[in-house]
């Protein structure tokens, strides 16, 4: 087995079976912290006075370092994480505008 970080120990795989089947496995536990994720997105856009803060640009960054720094810590490669995480952001973002919107237009007459 190889270790990576603190948390995981990886299986020699003989075939692409096996790497799948794992792979497949980590997605399993990946989808369901991405939902209990989510609705603290909506509550952004709840809590959000304009549509104008949801892009915070500082925050990204500050997001994006502490993430490759986790990256590092747990043997993942830094780069990858950081395009998962801006892909997840840059979809978060487009999640927390529809529900800002969604929202703000109920308080429309």
């Amino acid at each position: 087995m190889t270790r990576t970080g603190d948390s995981h120990r990886v299986r020699h795989c003989e075939t692409m079976v096996e790497v799948r089947a794992h792979i497949d496995a980590l997605d399993a536990r990946i989808v369901p912290l991405v939902a209990a994720r989510s609705p603290y997105v909506a509550q952004a856009g709840r809590i959000k006075q304009s549509a104008d803060e949801v892009h915070d640009q500082p925050r990204i960054n500050a997001i994006i370092a502490r993430v490759r720094k986790l990256a590092i810590e747990h043997g993942a490669p830094p780069d990858i994480v950081e395009a998962t995480w801006r892909a997840m952001i840059a979809a978060s973002m487009e999640f927390e505008h529809a529900e800002f919107a969604r929202l703000h237009d109920q308080d429309k007459p």
